[in-house]
């Protein structure tokens, strides 16, 4: 028979309810109610309450509850692991600056080579010519600016019966550690007037000055790098921006623990260091790049505010003109990229990860429709139950939180399942031979951001079951008791 769901019949339903509304519960509404984020002990009886149910739920349905929190802990773990090494590839290697680096490109190949249709080939970066990125930094048209080439350095350790071994070399100019914020541990950098006198004198990374003097204040110090001895100015402290954008176009590995010695420019050549690529468009005695027709050295200028990027892009175009009238130049087309911007052009992510990372999404998307399907499965199936409890007075919105609580809780479990997996693909990645795959870790954000998604995803699959929990009509399921 029906049952009226009147007021005698709410007055019995839910029996921790009534229990919330005597003792602590009236005194925290004749106090205003609610602790500091104005939850009240009635809210938190409920809720524990809905935790006793869920609990005897899943108890019931042990398998159908395992099948949901692994659906969703497989579709977390293979979204979180690919979002991961999306993020580690796509992250910003100097976040406080990036919006005013900026780095100049122009064309310096011959007439017949015409640009492409769609702008400067990704494939010629940001190389340049020695004459042309000299002329350019001399002009000091930007707040600071500095040229850069990576190189290959021989390192000769002092200790006895020590070998040799190789590390990431840099030579630059000057402003390169002040524009790009490298911290100093012990010294500092060359000044212009060591460069323009060719002055053998080096700055070390931390981990180098870790190995050869264990830690501790080594300027001054002589270092023995290709065979010819420089002395010590400045100790970097930990610095490694991911990736290393000054040297992207030279074939170098752009991730990893960073440089081990940064150089002088000028003092470096004429020790006959050579850099890591070059690319030229005529015939030249490349054992003198610095007057060959070639591009082998990167230029990077910092302006004060980014507006000054537009101000200096018209120096550039008349820097270019002046060129083409000497017959120097030959195309007037210019590029000024931002950091961010020329680390899009060069495809430092590639357009396979981001495709992996959108089919990893979709497969999530697959997991929660099916924990649709079983969340659902499991509300018809406890339809009688429903029905007592409606016909006993439950209102609709009782029944609705009860249903997503149990949702959150599948969410949570199969976010700690997700992690897991998580981490399983991310050492899996660290195994590969990609340049980038000893960094992939999860970091702080990313383990919050796991079970943001899981808890998110399991509520929004809990919608369509609890909104099916609230319809169920009290006297069917009475009648077929």
């Amino acid at each position: 028979m029906d049952l009226p769901a009147g007021r005698r019949g709410r007055a019995v339903a839910d029996r921790p309810v009534g229990r919330a509304r005597s003792g602590a519960a009236r005194l925290a509404r004749a106090a205003g109610g609610g602790d500091a984020l104005g939850v009240t002990p009635r809210i938190r009886t409920m809720f524990f309450y809905y935790l006793q149910l869920a609990v005897r739920s899943f108890r019931r349905n042990r398998a159908l509850t395992a099948l949901m929190v692994l659906t969703l802990g497989l579709g977390i773990g293979a979204s979180i692991t690919m979002l991961t090494v999306l993020k580690l590839l796509s992250g910003d290697p100097l976040p406080t600056r990036s919006a005013r680096l900026f780095t100049p490109v122009v064309n310096p190949w011959p007439a017949e080579n015409a640009t492409p249709a769609d702008g400067m080939p990704r494939w010629w970066g940001n190389l340049m010519s020695y004459t042309d990125a000299m002329s350019l930094l001399h002009a000091h048209k930007a707040r600071r600016q500095a040229v850069t080439a990576s190189t290959k350095a021989k390192i000769d350790p002092t200790q006895p019966g020590a070998h040799s071994f190789y590390g990431q070399g840099v030579m630059t100019t000057p402003e390169f550690f002040a524009m790009f914020g490298a911290p100093f541990a012990y010294g500092g950098g060359w000044s212009t007037q060591d460069a323009e006198n060719q002055a053998r004198v080096v700055v070390i990374s931390s981990a180098l000055n870790d190995r050869l003097f264990g830690g501790g204040n080594s300027v001054g110090k002589m270092l023995r790098v290709n065979d010819h001895d420089y002395r010590i100015l400045g100790v970097l402290k930990p610095w490694a921006p991911q990736p290393r954008f000054y040297a992207l176009t030279f074939g170098e590995d752009a991730y990893g623990d960073g440089d081990a010695v940064y150089l002088p420019l000028q003092s470096a050549r004429a020790d006959g260091m050579k850099p890591a690529g070059y690319s030229c468009w005529a015939p030249g005695n490349v054992a003198h790049l610095e007057t060959a027709p070639c591009a082998w050295v990167n230029l990077w200028v910092e302006f004060a505010q980014v507006s000054g990027a537009r101000a200096y892009k018209r120096f550039l175009s008349h820097y270019v003109q002046q060129q083409i009238a000497l017959g120097r130049l030959h195309h007037p087309e210019v590029w000024l990229f931002s950091l961010t911007g020329f680390l899009d052009r060069q495809k430092v992510v590639p357009d396979d990860l981001r495709l992996q990372t959108n089919l990893a999404f979709g497969f999530l998307l697959i997991c929660i429709v099916n924990t649709v399907g079983l969340l659902l499965a499991k509300c018809l199936w406890r339809s009688r139950e429903i029905g007592v409890r409606r016909a006993m007075g439950a209102i609709r919105r009782t029944i609705f939180a009860q249903y997503m609580v149990e949702s959150a809780i599948v969410g949570i479990a199969g976010g700690v399942l997700g992690l897991a997996f998580a981490e399983f693909g991310l050492l899996v990645i660290r195994h590969q031979p990609a340049p980038y795959a000893h960094l992939a870790y999860l970091d702080l954000p990313m383990f919050a951001a796991t079970f943001a998604v899981a808890l998110v995803a399991s509520l929004i699959a809990g919608l369509l079951p609890a909104w099916r929990a609230c319809a169920v009509v009290p006297a069917p399921q009475l009648k077929s008791v």
